[in-house]
């Protein structure tokens, strides 16, 4: 397993990491047995960050996780969670400093630690920004002067997001971002921001190599925000691969982990075989003529996006509007 710098943290973080929101049953339910074996497969096979939140499976992945954890070396892994987002399905979004606080602490005790190595300020679009700059942040850094986290994040789907907050805050305020559906083989609009992020010496968070199962067999789940060209353009992906033989989930975590800025990519599941699949894929090399063939068929869709949040956070969309549900679309 390659490890690489997480910005200015010293963190030396493994080029997979382990995104733990299917632990709560975000995409099917889950067998606790398994979560725990999926965790000690991706802890065997080199992977040392782990990523979770409160709001999946509205606490359950947490606490799978920490089941799963009990017992393990401390310093064999990075753990990051996050506070803010509770449930999107609810619209639970809280980022007062007295829920960041209690949130924080809940967060410690399901997952059996006595810190984390990052918290996050998640889903941020959804966010007053100015209660994130003058109100969250300095709670987590009251909470990390107490020994309770080591370094401070923030994740979102738009971009526009980071520079928002970014822009607003002084050197070493915000440590990490994270981004998702931003660097995978269809989407890989992330790429405009590393500079940027690079100079402000912040670590870069990847998530979501397929889309949320836009590139799987499978295909997305039934509340993906995509719009249909950007399913479909995925799907005609998909079954090239498929009449091919192809793997096209191997394609898409090695596309996500080449690029060298990026620290880490977070690939989820609840199935220890898939986990180690995953890490197969990541060490070893792609295949760039099937590389160069799957970015031909998906260059209709090149870079079209998905938005959500609040109306000044949401990205400028690309490709043709759908205006039900905020996506590019026809």
């Amino acid at each position: 397993m390659e490890y690489r710098k997480l910005g200015n943290t010293g963190l030396k973080v493994s080029v997979l990491g382990f995104g733990a929101s299917s632990l709560g049953g975000v995409f099917h339910q889950v067998d606790p047995e398994a979560c725990v074996k999926t965790v000690w497969a991706a802890l065997d096979g080199g992977i040392n960050f782990f990523d979770v939140s409160p709001a999946y499976g509205e606490t359950l992945a947490e606490t799978n996780l920490g089941i799963a954890l009990k017992g393990i070396a401390r310093d064999r892994y990075y753990l990051a969670t996050k506070v803010g987002s509770y449930s999107e399905a609810k619209g639970d979004y809280d980022y007062s400093a007295a829920r960041t606080e209690h949130s924080l602490h809940d967060s410690l005790a399901r997952l059996g630690v006595d810190y984390v190595d990052l918290i996050q300020c998640h889903d941020i679009e959804f966010a007053d920004h100015d209660q994130i700059v003058n109100e969250t942040l300095p709670t987590l850094h009251r909470l990390k002067q107490k020994g309770l986290a080591r370094f401070v994040g923030i994740t979102g789907l738009p971009l526009r997001v980071f520079p928002s907050i970014l822009d607003k805050v002084g050197p070493n305020i915000v440590d990490t971002i994270l981004s998702f559906c931003h660097y995978e083989l269809n989407d890989d609009s992330l790429a405009g921001l590393i500079p940027y992020l690079s100079e402000k010496g912040v670590g870069i968070i990847n998530a979501s190599p397929t889309g949320m199962g836009l590139l799987t067999p499978q295909g997305a789940p039934p509340w993906h925000p995509a719009s249909k060209v950007i399913i479909d353009g995925c799907r005609n992906a998909v079954e090239y691969c498929r009449k091919r033989g192809i793997d096209i989930v191997k394609l898409a975590i090695q596309f996500s982990c080449s690029q060298p800025n990026i620290a880490t990519t977070l690939v989820s599941t609840a199935r220890p075989s898939n986990i180690q699949d995953n890490i197969a894929y990541a060490e070893q090399p792609a295949d760039e003529s099937l590389l160069a063939e799957l970015l031909e068929i998906l260059k209709p869709i090149h870079n079209f996006n998905f938005t959500r949040g609040r109306l000044e956070h949401r990205d400028v969309l690309v490709g043709p509007v759908d205006e039900s549900n905020g996506s590019a679309n026809s």
